[in-house]
């Protein structure tokens, strides 16, 4: 099993950047695929990113060449890297380990960006 937290949401303005952190527990934290997703309110969740254990990532359309995901798994963290933000990124974000498998999820941190 994976405990995840997510940390480093906040208010930034359109144009700014955030970087948000998940932050996993368990020895097998390297072993699993770790994703991205968000929900705005009144929204389905939507997959943002992510970053699978041999290392490669995927990205949802809607944040190709803004965000970025990132893995260090001596920290057992991985990382979003959020630049360009628009309104429309405003959301719970939520970071999962095998999401489409045992899908352990954080708590989420919520992204609001003014306009």
């Amino acid at each position: 099993q994976v405990q995840l937290v997510e940390s480093g949401g906040g208010l930034v303005q359109a144009g700014g950047s955030l970087r948000l952190s998940c932050a996993g527990s368990g020895r097998t934290f390297s072993t699993y695929a770790i994703g991205w997703f968000r929900q705005a309110p009144g929204k389905e969740r939507e997959f943002v990113a992510i970053n699978w254990s041999g290392g490669h990532t995927s990205y949802g359309e809607s944040v190709k060449g803004r965000f970025t995901i990132s893995r260090d798994n001596a920290k057992n963290t991985v990382y979003l890297q959020m630049n360009s933000l628009k309104p429309e990124d405003t959301a719970v974000y939520y970071c999962a380990a095998d999401p489409w498998g045992r899908a352990y999820w954080g708590q989420g941190t919520q992204v609001t960006v003014s306009s």
